[in-house]
């Protein structure tokens, strides 16, 4: 089993940043993408950022220039730096991450900007 453990969230001003970390551990077979997605209060989950084994990225327009996601392959983690956080950030962050026998969610963790 695929245990994927999110952590970094919490309270935060406008403007100010935060640093989410996603660790995969277990029995893991090709490890792939790994990636973030974030659910705002009523509305559906999103994706926000993602990151291939060899480094390739991509991140949603609505965060781009302000977010950058990168990985360590020999932790089996990933991290989502977000900078110059506004209101509409405010979401819960859930990893998501592939491997070669399907894909495995975090529990997610709570980002909240507010002043």
């Amino acid at each position: 089993q695929v245990q994927v453990v999110e952590s970094g969230g919490g309270l935060v001003q406008p403007g100010g940043s935060l640093r989410l970390s996603c660790e995969a551990s277990g029995t893991i077979f090709g490890i792939g993408v790994m990636g973030w997605h974030r659910q705002p209060p009523g509305k559906q989950r999103e994706a926000v950022a993602s990151i291939t084994l060899a480094g390739s990225t991509n991140i949603a327009d609505s965060v781009k220039g302000r977010f950058s996601i990168s990985r360590d392959n020999a932790k089996n983690t990933v991290y989502l730096q977000m900078n110059s956080l506004s209101p509409e950030d405010t979401a819960v962050y859930y990893c998501k991450v592939y491997t070669g026998r399907g894909y495995y969610w975090g529990q997610g963790t709570q980002v909240t900007v507010s002043s």
